[in-house]
């Protein structure tokens, strides 16, 4: 059983009441305490009358608030660490591993076991993601020209989720000038309006 949470920065509490959602309980304004009772004897549940393993996957980890992320540990011990009910994955930007060397955080990076880093895609990679999402999207001819591609790669610098907000951005802008072919002056304007929204 694999469960999904998008991290931000709430509360303990919110947090709790995420991974309980995950598990499909219902969950009012409750303590600390009760939450994560709740979720542990859910989880057992699962794992004794299912026989299945559970993995909780927390997206943006990097944006936990420290507390949040200090408490994750205790989120795998079962019976005094006899028993292995959860795993946990972690996925986030590089300052989540910074968060993993800070003091407080020794006793959950004591217990990572994998680690594993994304490095930027080729410019031929970007070109393969980029057709296979429109192949998904079921179009079947070519939408970028060859310059809007380079400058997507240029633009993004083969970070995955910087080339879908350019190539979605370059799209955009594609429909509003009336044209069915992307070009590189699409993508300069989808980063530039990219640029204008990520001002204060």
């Amino acid at each position: 059983t694999v469960l999904q949470v998008v991290a931000c920065s709430a509360s303990i509490n919110e947090f709790y009441k995420q991974i309980c959602w995950a598990l499909d309980l219902e969950v009012k304004a409750a303590s600390r305490a009760f939450l994560a009772k709740s979720f542990r004897s859910a989880l057992k549940d699962i794992v004794t009358a299912k026989k299945q393993r559970v993995v909780l996957v927390i997206d943006e980890a990097n944006l936990l608030r420290t507390e949040v992320f200090e408490e994750l540990h205790t989120l795998t011990k079962f019976d005094h660490d006899s028993q292995n009910l959860l795993s946990i994955a972690l996925i986030g930007s590089s300052s989540l591993i910074d968060k993993l060397t800070y003091r407080s955080s020794a006793p959950l990076a004591s217990r990572v076991i994998a680690r594993s880093h994304l490095n930027a895609i080729t410019p031929e990679q970007m070109n393969e993601y980029i057709l296979h999402h429109l192949k998904i999207a079921g179009v079947k001819k070519q939408v970028f020209s060859d310059s809007a591609m380079t400058a997507i790669f240029r633009g993004s610098g083969g970070g995955l989720r910087a080339v879908n907000n350019l190539a979605r951005g370059g799209l955009i802008a594609a429909v509003i000038d009336k044209t069915e072919l992307v070009q590189a002056e699409h993508i300069r304007l989808a980063a530039s309006e990219l640029l204008q929204g990520a001002k204060p």
